[in-house]
């Protein structure tokens, strides 16, 4: 009983990460990342990457990573859960304030980097790719804090247990990405349901 911490401290550490992909729609529209400009023939981003969902998005994504961080400081992990390792969480206040803040440009750098490979395959804005879909953000979140705070992601999703913790956010990420876009698109939010 004592290890099942990995199952909500995964969910809990990518939060930040989870929060900027689901709502950057909402703030879509606009002018477009790459400008309009072209390479190779295609377009480098398209249209549904803009300026708006980019940074409406990963100012969720902090604002929530921040929320999550104060709720830790009152509530610490290993208080509310026994088992969890004590401190598990994003580190001291100046590494918590980076990880939260990667997380959540991350996901919105890689859910660009999935759109730029989708254009150098050819396929266009809103054609169902599996797997780049639904984890590429998760990738680019992830991804760049191994630049920066590689201890931090190999402990949280590695070592120990952490696997476990990374096994289930890839699941619920697969789980959400489905419902939000279905969603999405009954709203009249997305053209696509995937």
């Amino acid at each position: 009983m004592d290890n099942l911490w990995a199952i909500p401290f995964g969910i809990w550490a990518m939060v930040p990460a989870l929060m900027p992909n689901s709502v950057a729609v909402l703030f879509g529209g606009g002018l477009p990342v790459d400008f309009g400009r072209t390479w190779k023939g295609k377009r480098i981003f398209g249209d549904g990457k803009t300026w708006g969902g980019f940074i409406g998005g990963a100012a969720v994504g902090m604002l929530v990573g921040m929320i999550t961080l104060l709720l830790a400081q009152v509530y610490p992990p290993d208080v509310w859960w026994p088992g969890a390792p004590v401190g598990y969480g994003f580190g001291d206040m100046p590494q918590a304030i980076g990880v939260v803040f990667l997380l959540a440009v991350g996901a919105m750098l890689g859910d660009m980097a999935g759109a730029f490979i989708k254009r150098r395959l050819g396929y266009e804005r809103g054609r169902k790719v599996p797997i780049l879909d639904q984890y590429d953000f998760v990738a680019g979140a992830l991804l760049l804090n191994l630049v920066f705070y590689p201890s931090w992601v190999l402990n949280t999703f590695v070592y120990g247990l952490g696997w476990i913790s990374l096994l289930i956010v890839l699941v619920l990420v697969w789980v959400l990405h489905r419902g939000f876009n279905i969603i999405g698109y009954k709203a009249g939010l997305k053209k696509e349901p995937w």
